[in-house]
């Protein structure tokens, strides 16, 4: 299934392995988001019902450079958690700079597979709990034969973590990239036309879209290779949230969260009683395309997606043994942070939204450390003379509310 501008794409990844990353800095950071963070796929994938112990086959689909590649393993290694990696894709390039990755962090267990994902059936390989497909399935010549292709080797309760770029927040990208054909067409060397791209740039004036748009910096701070990637891409195309659902439908899929839950809440932002007794007639999907065509900020949609009819139930959040977890937060710090209003003002790339949180929310989380059960906190603030009915109110608000930040999750049992 490939065509002229999948050979051109090949030879990009090639050129420039994307992300562009330096073995080096393993020894510095972790490069962690979403998808695929695993405290996010126990909660979101597995509703915080699989068990710690059992082994994760995870595959990346697309591994690039090995963002997620590396993120999940080294997750997992520090965790404990059984199991492996395995890191898909077509470069050489990229797997000697994901290689060099993992080898600098002495993981080892990570597997690596040079091909296609467009030939995963019957290659052998799977199945799998767990498939990362971030950035690739808008690369692909058929985006729903790449999606079936990865669901063929999706083990049963298995799901995905997938990522495809959104139109209003990449305003000025196709701008851009249609006048970089005109002087810096794909016949050329990939070279010369980073050259040419870097000079176009230098020279476009204030009023072109992508210099008003903040959100957008891969040309920017991504290296050659994240100009390229943004600007010279031989094919790319975006998803509104309608397109995205269907394009998951289509392949026998269902939304189970889409990162983070209260960017695509319009309730968020629209506060007018007859506005939201409009909004309440929407369905789910409508609902999060309002909030993305209202925002215009959503450059990328994150989603964790499960097949059709088999999504767990969701979380036990009124689970005593349950173990909540901060997503990369203190919470000591964090509830120190809380205004006296007791309302959070979350940024999302200019937007900022307040979250307002219930009484007990400081007590809570001071105490949320990925050790304590729910119910050992309950206890240790009932000992304090909160009552437990008080406190099962505010655990269950504040869950409801870090939860739709994607920053307090449940772990694994």
């Amino acid at each position: 299934m490939s065509d002229p501008a999948d050979a051109a794409l090949a030879a990009q990844y090639e050129a420039y392995p994307y992300p562009q990353r330096d073995p080096r800095d393993e020894a510095k950071r972790l490069v962690v988001g979403s998808p695929s963070h695993l405290r996010e796929v126990d909660h979101w994938i597995f509703g915080a019902r699989r068990p710690a112990a059992a082994p994760l086959r995870a595959l990346v689909a697309g591994g690039g450079s090995g963002d997620a590649t590396v993120m999940i393993a080294q997750q997992m290694t520090d965790l404990g958690r059984s199991g492996t990696v395995t890191w898909l894709d077509r470069s050489a390039g990229a797997r000697k700079v994901a290689g060099a990755r993992v080898a600098a962090r002495g993981l080892s267990n990570v597997v690596f597979e040079e091909g296609s994902i467009l030939d995963l059936p019957g290659s052998g390989l799977g199945p799998f709990d767990y498939i990362d497909c971030c950035g690739v399935l808008h690369h692909l010549p058929d985006p729903l034969a790449g999606l079936k292709a990865l669901v063929s080797v999706l083990a049963p309760g298995g799901g995905l973590g997938l990522m495809v770029y959104a139109p209003h927040g990449r305003t000025g990208v196709y701008m851009m990239q249609d006048a970089l054909r005109l002087v810096a067409p794909a016949d050329l060397p990939p070279a010369q036309r980073v050259e040419i791209a870097k000079r176009v740039w230098r020279q476009a004036p204030e009023t072109a879209w992508l210099r008003r748009n903040p959100w957008i910096t891969d040309h920017v701070q991504g290296g050659d290779a994240g100009l390229y990637d943004l600007l010279l891409n031989p094919r790319d195309v975006a998803f509104t949230v309608p397109q995205f659902a269907a394009l998951l439908a289509a392949a026998g899929l269902e939304i189970r969260c889409l990162v983070e839950p209260l960017r695509y809440d319009p309730e968020a932002y629209f506060t007018d009683p007859r506005l939201r007794e409009r909004i309440a007639g929407l369905d789910a999907v409508q609902r999060a395309a309002l909030a993305e065509a209202a925002c215009g900020n959503m450059g990328i949609h994150i989603a964790y997606v499960v097949r059709a009819g088999e999504a767990p139930p969701p979380p036990p959040w009124e689970d005593p043994a349950a173990v909540p977890v901060l997503r990369e937060l203190d919470g000591a710090k964090v509830a120190a942070q809380i205004p006296p209003d007791g309302v959070l003002r979350i940024a999302f790339d200019g937007l900022k939204v307040p979250l307002a949180l219930p009484r007990l929310a400081a007590a809570i989380l001071a105490r949320v450390d990925g050790r304590r059960s729910i119910g050992a906190i309950g206890d240790e603030l009932a000992a304090n003379g909160v009552s437990r009915e008080a406190f099962a109110r505010d655990i269950a608000a504040l869950a409801r509310q870090m939860e739709r930040v994607n920053r307090m999750l449940l772990a694994a049992p």
